[in-house]
């Protein structure tokens, strides 16, 4: 089963955490000094935020898989709509280690496919890969940002 995924970039950790509590009515099912993230199943979705020194906002958006069969539809639905994919495999980053396809959206909205693989104990370095619009004769961009 799909989930849908949210992550925002913030400037004040705590204050944002203490309002989605509220509107979830639910503590952070993962903590750490620079992250939260909600695993809610009303409405069904993984809401992320952190602080790592990005411009506040809408950082990307996704799909969490459970599967590595889940994953590969969401990769072939992508790749059949002819939009940019990129693959990156064991992806170190939120706390977790995970195999992913970015792709972006007309408006430059990057995207995340993905399915967690285990937890690790740190951030970790691997982030958001934007893939060059549809056309582009350049490769893919990366920037560390979270998930």
């Amino acid at each position: 089963m799909k989930r849908f995924h949210i992550h925002i970039a913030v400037d004040d950790l705590d204050a944002n955490i203490h309002f989605y509590i509220g509107l979830f009515q639910s503590e952070p099912t993962v903590r750490h000094a620079d992250y939260a993230k909600w695993m809610l199943d009303d409405p069904r979705i993984n809401f992320a935020i952190s602080q790592r020194g990005g411009k506040a906002g809408l950082d990307h958006l996704g799909i969490q898989v459970e599967s590595a069969a889940e994953l590969a539809a969401v990769q072939q639905a992508l790749t059949a709509a002819a939009l940019p994919v990129v693959e990156q495999k064991q992806a170190a980053c939120c706390y977790a280690e995970s195999d992913k396809y970015w792709s972006v959206d007309p408006q430059g909205i990057a995207w995340e496919a993905f399915h967690s693989l285990h937890s690790i104990p740190v951030f970790g370095a691997d982030g958001v890969v934007t893939p060059e619009p549809a056309g582009s004769c350049c490769g893919p961009k990366s920037a560390c940002s979270p998930q």
